[in-house]
């Protein structure tokens, strides 16, 4: 789903989410001539200026439309004064693709007959206009966007909708995992799931500068041996990582000191000696690393093996819908595409 998109437009994007809950574009600029579209939205040729980019069965999609998928894409494109420099090819090419197959989708729905209920295009319109602080509001936006045309908005709130149940229908519907299936593919593929011994640790470092005159690496070494006699008493998870957010130099400062679980062949050799060991919820002594400090409470030593499928089902189901989300949109694209006119222009 799309992030909801803030009254402004960024470049004419206001009509895009938020106007129903899906995260489909609304922005044809020519309804498909080709599937017996509704007038008001043969009417939009004539009210939305822009540029030709594609035609899609008839239906001619403009470089607005394109600037509207872009930034539903890489939002934050004005902040960032732009797209990365490298990106814009590859971007303007998802964007393109992407407005192409939801104009065949949008089309694909007419083709079925499917419809919107006055309901619910009553909550769709009322959740659009929640956007804007006043009528007036809206309609600046409505003028940019469809030269004022109210019923215009309706039929790009209406497109929105149908796009968004045909996916629901043929994409995500179907791509629902069930716990057979996922404790079936579990036991079909337990090696990918083998993982080497692993240590979760909290972790302080003290770390001088680069290149530190004498009177700074030695301070470097009185403080981390105050670090190692303060751990040392620390009786808790919690008691360790508030000081690890106090004196430690290295990145996990920030989260407590919790490097969570890290792999054997990712540690220094001298931690994993440590380590190795020590049992759960004691403090190692000071190990130094180069000119660098080290110290770590170990929170769980897990030996090499195979992940429990309980560990890994919520993760597993998540990742194999999403897979089978994403095979199903490539084989309904592929399948809307073998018999469409798509003509760049």
């Amino acid at each position: 789903m799309r992030k909801e998109i803030k009254h402004q437009l960024m470049a004419g994007a206001a009509l895009v989410a938020l106007a129903v809950s899906c995260g489909a574009q609304i922005v044809a600029s020519h309804a498909p001539t080709a599937v017996n579209a509704p007038a008001a939205s043969q009417q939009t040729l004539a009210l939305t200026p822009g540029k030709p980019v594609v035609r899609v069965n008839g239906a001619v999609l403009t470089d607005r439309d394109l600037m509207r998928e872009i930034q539903a894409i890489f939002p934050y494109s004005k902040m960032h004064n732009g797209i990365p420099k490298g990106m814009e090819s590859e971007m303007r090419q998802g964007a393109l693709d992407m407005m192409i197959f939801e104009e065949l989708v949008y089309q694909e729905a007419l083709r079925r007959k499917m419809t919107v209920a006055p309901e619910r295009m009553k909550r769709a319109e009322a959740q659009f206009r929640k956007q804007f602080a006043s009528e007036q509001e809206l309609d600046q936006v409505l003028q940019v966007e469809v030269h004022g045309s109210r019923q215009l908005m309706r039929e790009k709130i209406r497109r929105s909708i149908l796009i968004d149940d045909l996916l629901k229908s043929d994409v995500t519907e179907r791509s629902k995992v069930s716990p057979a299936e996922m404790h079936a593919y579990y036991q079909a593929n337990t090696k990918k799931f083998q993982h080497e011994e692993m240590f979760s640790l909290q972790t302080i470092s003290i770390i001088p500068p680069a290149n530190a005159n004498p009177d700074v690496v030695k301070e470097a070494r009185q403080r981390a041996e105050d670090a190692a006699k303060k751990a040392k008493a620390t009786k808790t998870y919690q008691e360790f990582g508030l000081l690890a957010e106090r004196v430690s130099d290295d990145d996990w400062h920030v989260n407590m000191g919790d490097r969570k679980q890290v792999e054997k062949d990712k540690l220094p050799p001298p931690v994993v000696a440590a380590a190795q060991a020590m049992k759960p919820g004691q403090v190692s002594d000071l190990i130094a690393l180069g000119p660098n400090y080290t110290l770590f409470r170990l929170n769980a030593h897990v030996p090499a093996g195979v992940t429990p499928y309980e560990e890994l089902k919520a993760k597993l189901g998540t990742d194999l819908q999403k897979q089978k989300n994403e095979q199903l949109r490539a084989a309904l694209n592929k399948r809307l595409r073998k018999t469409a006119k798509i003509e760049m222009l």
